[in-house]
């Protein structure tokens, strides 16, 4: 047993009587609160606000008038060098995070170091170098002349205002720190809404934002229920909302924001996503990333796989030696740094999973694990499913968990015709050492990334998105000047 001790500083933390963060400063509230649970041990750790409507007023004001009177005046390179400094703080207060994650999210606190607080820091560092390349471009028109006079035209990109961020309970700080600096980045100033199920580690950025000079009311927080997130993106002064969560969800932000006289909208939803295993891979090789992007943070990665296709010929050596691997899973407290296999984040989701593997056990399509681990805590069992056919309500419906499928193909046309058969179109991946077949395949997959021999990963220079129900807009690269920024034409007759 390696059980990690809380700081003190963590405890601290934990103690305060958490209110919004608005204008650069916690604002207390004292009515009604919910309380944070810890899911390895079903223990209250904290509770936090729940924001109303003159709560989200206050905040979504702070960011107008920070965006009018004080980042406008902010230089590009100002933005940059503020937001590297945001991250120079997350990466010294680096152990005080990844402790608030997995406290909050069952989250391995490997995981919490090594992905949630490592990668908030380089996706920061990223943005930060696109803030002085924000930029438009010149053209000749070619309108006639007449008496000799002559024509010139410009584009410039001008931040659209204030963002509403409406962030998930997986990667809360890390999904946080992407809409953080994609907002600063290009001007804009932002209002966080966190899950409330994981809510303090943004808190906490916010602080270290003042800390780093950022000015007070660009970076706001507003925590509390679905109804906080609704006063939020229905505020006048919203220009932009950034959503990440469930495609239900999604799909309402959407039609609402049109109705909000159309309100820019990004949605970075669910997905049903594939796994191809070909004929000729080898599964030995293959198997150990597989498992890790399949089962990194309990399978709750909207990227990670939940359908296996795998050819025919290898079916049954697939799920001999993946269900051997699960096996060996050593499932426990996610402050144990030999543990491999945390609880799920929430009750609710705890729930949910339970209902999948209750029909998947009424159905006889466990091939191994299956079990709710009795006692206290959230934990089920990493679970590999059998499935007759693509319509079968496991192979549609997302899980968003420990739960995948394993169906097997034989031809090309077959495997491209079920890994479509779906509405969700967010990731997909090849597993094949026949780069040709795999070049071949890809544009045939509707996705909006597709991996070879690798999955759920992500890069700050790649973008990132969904196709069909699974989202809208992109992240990352230079793809998220276009969704931050409105594009302004000037023509110029002399």
């Amino acid at each position: 047993m390696s059980e990690v001790q809380i700081l003190e500083s963590v405890q601290i933390f934990l103690q305060r009587q958490h209110g919004h963060f608005i204008h650069g400063q916690h604002l207390e509230v004292d009515r009604q609160r919910l309380a944070l649970i810890n899911p390895a041990t079903e223990q209250t750790v904290a509770h936090i606000a729940i924001g109303n409507q003159q709560d989200v007023d206050e905040a979504v004001e702070s960011a107008q008038d920070a965006f009018i009177n004080a980042w406008a005046d902010t230089s590009p390179y100002e933005r940059g060098q503020k937001l590297n400094k945001l991250a120079d703080l997350i990466e010294f207060y680096a152990e005080e995070l990844a402790q608030l994650e997995t406290l909050t999210t069952g989250k391995l606190i490997h995981l919490a170091r090594h992905l949630e607080v490592a990668q908030s820091v380089v996706f920061l560092r990223y943005f930060a170098g696109w803030a002085t390349k924000v930029h438009g471009q010149t053209m000749q028109p070619s309108l006639p002349s007449m008496n000799g006079e002559k024509y010139t035209a410009y584009t410039i990109r001008q931040p659209v205002g204030v963002v509403a961020g409406i962030v998930p309970w997986n990667f809360s700080l890390m999904i946080g720190c992407w809409k953080i600096g994609s907002a600063l980045t290009t001007g804009c100033t932002i209002v966080l809404k966190p899950s409330e199920f994981t809510t303090l580690s943004l808190l906490r950025v916010a602080e270290l934002a003042i800390e780093a000079g950022i000015p007070k009311g660009v970076i706001n927080v507003v925590t509390g229920t679905g109804e906080t997130g609704q006063y939020l993106i229905n505020s006048k002064h919203v220009k932009k909302i950034s959503f990440t969560g469930s495609v239900p969800t999604g799909i309402a932000i959407a039609k609402q924001a049109m109705t909000n006289d159309l309100t820019r909208v990004s949605l970075e939803l669910g997905g049903k996503n594939a796994a191809a295993i070909l004929a000729d891979a080898n599964l030995d090789e293959i198997l150990p990333n597989l498992l890790q992007a399949t089962f990194v943070h309990q399978g709750q990665v909207c990227a990670a796989p939940e359908r296996f296709f795998v050819h025919q010929s290898k079916y049954d050596e697939f799920t001999q030696k993946i269900t051997a691997a699960l096996q060996h899973f050593k499932i426990g407290s996610p402050l144990d740094e030999s543990t491999m296999f945390g609880p799920l984040s929430n009750k609710a989701h705890f729930e949910k999973i339970k209902h999948f593997l209750d029909i998947a056990q009424q159905n006889d399509q466990i091939i191994c694990g299956g079990r709710v681990i009795q006692g206290a805590g959230y934990f089920v069992e990493p679970t590999l499913l059998k499935v007759r056919d693509v319509d079968d309500p496991l192979f549609i419906e997302e899980t968003f968990g420990p739960v995948v499928d394993v169906i097997p193909f034989e031809s090309d046309e077959e495997l491209i015709s079920m890994m479509n058969h779906s509405r969700f179109g967010l990731t997909a991946s090849i597993w094949s050492n026949d780069l040709s077949k795999a070049l071949r395949l890809i544009p045939q997959i509707e996705a909006g990334s597709v991996w070879v021999n690798m999955h759920t990963f992500l890069d700050p220079a790649v973008p990132f998105g969904g196709v069909k129900a699974s989202g809208l807009g992109r992240e990352f690269s230079d793809a998220f000047i276009e969704d931050y920024t409105e594009l302004k034409s000037v023509m110029i007759r002399y």
